[in-house]
């Protein structure tokens, strides 16, 4: 539970394990921000990813497109929830293959300067 001193709260993350042979997986949490503030998030990295990028879901001309974003605001007194189909983590390039059940650390970066760290599981991607 990162951050909950401050105020902001990450929970529930988990990072998706890679299909086989693939060097791309998804991340997703909950946070919550208690504060009177707005902030955003404005990035994200984990020593066990080359990349990591801040994604969303959108419909454009009645197709749904991923698109990296720059930030994700998050309102004061607000809950998000990065999930599949909206606001997610990219995470690109594992620097070792990633079992079922593993924690791995993520760092989310705010426009306030603060980082807050959170431990992932390694979750198994549904079948479709």
């Amino acid at each position: 539970v990162a951050g909950a001193d401050s105020g902001l709260l990450i929970e529930n993350a988990t990072v998706r394990q890679p299909l086989p042979g693939k060097t791309v997986s998804a991340g997703y949490f909950t946070f919550t921000n208690s504060t009177a503030q707005p902030i955003q998030i404005v990035a994200a990295r984990s020593r066990w990813f080359g990349k990591a990028e801040l994604h969303q879901h959108q419909m454009v001309d009645g197709m749904m497109k991923m698109e990296a974003i720059k930030h994700i605001n998050v309102a004061a007194g607000a809950t998000i929830h990065l999930q599949p189909g909206g606001l997610h983590l990219m995470l690109f390039r594992p620097v070792q293959p990633l079992e079922l059940g593993q924690h791995i650390p993520l760092e989310i970066v705010l426009s306030s300067g603060e980082t807050l760290t959170t431990d992932a599981v390694v979750t198994r991607i549904p079948k479709q």
